[in-house]
């Protein structure tokens, strides 16, 4: 039986892109999601929930099949960058699929009969307005986060009541604010500020009532920089993780590490491997100083790409 030929899409195919390289701040996610939607009627925007100061937190899927696969992005401000590669890799699945085109070697059209991919792009859409646009992005937190961040809006990473998302879930929170306490972190923060409970913030819950609604088989979070991958979360990690985690390291050359310090705790793959047992990863994107310019992007991406493909083809 003879295979048809499917070409790989070339990089002079995607001239018109509609994620441009540009800050992914509000006003430039509403309008590459419009943009899709517009050009292309299958996939399935939503405004899940709102951010502390009344952004929306936009949910996009595309396929039909029955296992559900997560990606999250965006949940600290000054990684915006993350955002921008979530975007991008949405519309190249979207792209491959419409012109029968592999992408990083792979056939999404097969992948989206069996699969459903659901996108977060941006969990802390106030945290990405702050750091790229400043402090009064934080409309009626405006003088929380000026007090707090003093003169430096661009390194901001909480949400707009300066919580930090990425410490605010349910898994080892107690022992994480033990430590946030002896580290003198008691009050709002431009980061690692975990909040006063556990799922304390609009922006932690979207996430959460999702993945509860959701049977999600997997579920990855974006985040920069280092090009780590974080894989395991305490005895309730699934024996499956390492193995997975192997895979997507030998496709990038990401290195595998664990938990330490302040990132032991109260992360979103933490709380879904804990809470659902799971599979889940955090993926550090590139190297430097966030936020990591613009100018890195595209070489960032290129070598992200395999981790987020093959990731939907497990």
């Amino acid at each position: 039986m003879l295979v048809p030929f499917i070409p790989l899409y070339k990089r002079s195919d995607l001239m018109d892109r509609i994620v441009t390289v540009t800050q992914p701040d509000t006003q430039h996610l509403i309008h590459w999601i419009d943009t899709l939607r517009k050009k292309y009627t299958e996939i399935t925007p939503t405004v899940y929930g709102r951010s502390k100061a009344g952004r929306p937190i936009f949910l996009l899927s595309i396929g039909t099949g029955k296992e559900n696969i997560f990606y999250s992005a965006g949940f600290h401000g000054s990684e915006w960058i993350t955002v921008l590669t979530a975007m991008r890799f949405f519309e190249d699945i979207v792209f491959s699929k419409n012109e029968s085109k592999l992408l990083s070697g792979y056939d999404f059209n097969k992948i989206l009969k069996e699969k459903r991919l659901v996108f977060m792009p941006c969990v802390n859409p106030d945290g990405t307005e702050i750091s790229i646009n400043g402090f009064h992005s934080a409309r009626e937190y405006y003088q929380i986060v000026k007090s707090v961040g003093k003169d430096d809006h661009i390194h901001w990473n909480a949400n707009a009541a300066g919580v930090d998302i990425n410490h605010n879930f349910d898994a080892g929170w107690e022992k994480l604010k033990e430590m946030e306490l002896i580290q003198g972190i008691k009050t709002p923060a431009p980061t690692r500020f975990g909040g006063l409970a556990p799922e304390s913030e609009p922006e932690t819950r979207a996430v959460t009532t999702l993945c509860r609604q959701v049977d999600f088989s997997r579920a990855m979070a974006l985040h920069s920089q280092g090009e780590e991958i974080f894989w395991e979360y305490g005895e309730n990690t699934p024996a499956e993780s390492r193995s997975m985690a192997l895979k997507l390291s030998e496709k990038s050359g990401y290195t595998l590490v664990e938990n330490s310090g302040l990132a032991s705790h109260g992360g979103f793959k933490d709380w879904f491997i804990d809470e659902l047992k799971k599979p889940a990863f955090t993926v550090e994107l590139g190297k430097g100083e966030n936020p990591i310019p613009l100018r890195f992007f595209e070489g960032i991406y290129e070598k992200a790409l395999p981790i987020l493909a093959e990731f939907a083809a497990m």
